[in-house]
């Protein structure tokens, strides 16, 4: 009995995990440049003294998807979108140098451009910080030029160029920031020849549908995983009964 309960324990467990994913895709699926998260199942022997009889179910995350989203032109000059496989560099929240498509740039009340969630955006030698400007101009090469407060119409000043990468993708992994790292923790190099395209922004590119049906297979593997236990429960009881003395 305890080979079935343990196998269902485990495998409950797993799909809470696995459903825990599919929530975090889909509550994803409108935010700018997100990446969807890849999910897959298999069985693990338990490992110890003797042979493995027992195993165990485990979920795992083995690879972000990087089938990118749809590029939507919005009009705004700080929105931008990245071509092919390429990625803007930003600055994380720990301090160190991480990896996003998502455009939404914005500037802070400091003058520093983020992201939309608030990431300073590295140009070519740390975050890109603004001085008041009437006018501004994303390139396709990441150059930032801007007409400065109160110059006229013909007067542009090149500010900075936001740092764009382009490292092999299986050279990346998500973190559980959302942000794209190297795997061996080191910086990539800049890549010149990534392009942008200024006044849009990618979409997400999460498959709605897809999460959606992944969610109530999740939710029916979970209750018949429930009933399994239940089962396990009643056997042993029923066992029990059998070999109890009279």
């Amino acid at each position: 009995m305890d080979r079935m309960l343990y196998v269902a324990m485990s495998g409950a467990r797993e799909t809470l995990i696995a459903q825990g994913n599919a929530s975090n895709n889909l509550a994803n699926a409108n935010t700018t440049g997100f990446l969807a998260d890849l999910n897959q199942f298999r069985s693990m022997p338990v490992f110890g003294p003797g042979h493995p009889t027992r195993v165990y179910a485990l979920d795992e995350r083995p690879q972000t998807d990087f089938t990118h989203g749809t590029i939507t032109q919005t009009g705004r000059d700080l929105d931008v979108a990245v071509k092919g496989g390429g990625w803007i560099a930003v600055q994380a929240r720990d301090g160190g140098e991480a990896y996003t498509r998502r455009g939404d740039l914005q500037i802070d009340p400091n003058g520093v451009l983020t992201t939309g969630d608030g990431l300073p955006v590295m140009g070519n030698s740390g975050p890109i910080a603004l001085p008041p400007f009437d006018a501004i101009n994303i390139g396709a090469d990441g150059t930032i030029s801007i007409r400065p407060q109160g110059a006229p119409p013909s007067e542009l000043a090149v500010i900075d160029r936001i740092k764009l990468v382009a490292p092999a993708f299986d050279q990346m992994i998500k973190g559980p920031d959302g942000l794209m790292r190297l795997k061996d923790g080191t910086e990539a190099p800049a890549a010149f020849e990534q392009r942008l395209v200024s006044g849009a922004l990618e979409s997400s590119n999460v498959n709605i549908v897809n999460e959606m049906v992944d969610m109530i297979e999740l939710s029916r593997r979970f209750e018949m995983q429930i009933k399994l236990m239940k089962t396990a429960e009643e056997t042993a009881a029923s066992a029990a009964s059998v070999v109890k003395p009279v």
